[in-house]
Formats: C-alpha cells, sequence, structure tokens
C-alpha cells in the first residue's frame, strides 16, 4: 500500500455526479478543490452494506466540513448512472438519499488505482485522504472492506491541521479543538507532558 502522505494529490478527470444532483462528463479534481482543504474518501460499491453508512455519516456532518472550508469528494468503481441511481433511492429502501457532495464515478479504476486503494477484488478499499490548501496529502487512513471509518475522526484531523498551520504548534496524541498544542522542541515536550501526561 503507498503512502501518498506528504505527496501532491494526484489529479483527476472523471465523470460524477454533483451534491446539485446534476451529472457531469468531466469533473477536474484540481479545479474542484484549488486553494481548498478537501477530504477524498473511496469506497467498495454503491447499494452495498457498510458502504451507505459512511455515505451519510459524511453527509450528515458536510455542514461541519463546509463551515471549516473543506470539499468532500466520495469515489467508487461504479458509473456516475449507478451513483445517481443510489442517491434517489431512500435511506429506508438502502440508498444514500440526496447526499451534498461530489460523488465520482472510477469506472477505468484509475483513480482507485492512483490512490493505490484498489483492493484484490478490483474494488477499492475504504481509503480517506485529508488535502491541504497546496494540493498535499496531509493524512491518509485505509480500512479493510468490513471495517467502517470513523468520521468524526476525520474533521478532528481537519481542525488539527488549521491548528497547525494558524499556530505553528504540533497536536499531540488525542488532540482535540480547544486543546492546547506543543512546541516541536524539547522544552516543549517537556512542559506539555508535564501538564498532560497523566491525560493521555
Amino acid at each position: 500500500m503507498g503512502v501518498l502522505v506528504g505527496k501532491q494529490v494526484p489529479d483527476f478527470t472523471a465523470a460524477a455526479v454533483l451534491g446539485s444532483g446534476e451529472i457531469v462528463d468531466e469533473f477536474k479534481l484540481s479545479e474542484a478543490i484549488k486553494g481548498k482543504k478537501a477530504v477524498i474518501f473511496f469506497y467498495p460499491l454503491d447499494f452495498t452494506f457498510v458502504c451507505p453508512s459512511e455515505l451519510i455519516a459524511f453527509d450528515n456532518r458536510f455542514e461541519a466540513f463546509q463551515k471549516r472550508g473543506v470539499e468532500v469528494i466520495a469515489v467508487s468503481i461504479d458509473s456516475q448512472f449507478t451513483h445517481s441511481a443510489w442517491r434517489n433511492t431512500p435511506v429506508n429502501e438502502g440508498g444514500i438519499g440526496q447526499v451534498k457532495y461530489t460523488m465520482v464515478a472510477d469506472t477505468k479504476h484509475e483513480i482507485c488505482q492512483a490512490f493505490d486503494v484498489e483492493a484484490d477484488a478490483g474494488v477499492a478499499y475504504r481509503g480517506s485522504f485529508l488535502i491541504d490548501e497546496d494540493g498535499l496529502v496531509q493524512h491518509q487512513v485505509v480500512n479493510n472492506l468490513p471495517l467502517g471509518r470513523n468520521v468524526d475522526e476525520m474533521l478532528r484531523m481537519v481542525d488539527a491541521l488549521a491548528f497547525h498551520q494558524e499556530h505553528g504548534e504540533v497536536c499531540p496524541a488525542g488532540w482535540q479543538e480547544g486543546d492546547k498544542g506543543m512546541d516541536a522542541s524539547a522544552d516543549g515536550v517537556a512542559s506539555y507532558l508535564s501538564e498532560n501526561s497523566g491525560k493521555l
């Protein structure tokens, strides 16, 4: 499995369903996220089991991502038409409803291969990537197919990145918004641990 952290996010152009429900033939990642933070998440297939819980979880927190200036983009190997059908299927019938973020169609598997999240079965692992305003990957996590991800953890990572960008301090284990950061120095770690080691 490749590690993209610290590298430029792989660009792509593909068909997609936008958050408005509009189907477009050419959604270009670099244009959509230019100058913004973004979360790109991969999932195996539409109309499956763990996947709808994750897509709904992202949708339920969509405003929280937007408030932080973060674009949310989902990717699977399904077509844009299957994405649209899933969006138009009610939640109580196994659909995801009118999710408010873009769903990309990776029908040629080129995107999941570029991000190195393609499973042996040909579908994507549950890969999540946090991209900064310069297009650099700052965080990634990849779950195996049976293991649903924690969307709140991605929000925590967004907050941690914003804190570091604003204050220059690093974020210790378990850092949450509102917590103190740590100066990246011997004195900084000694000071932080003397006050907080028991809480870790």
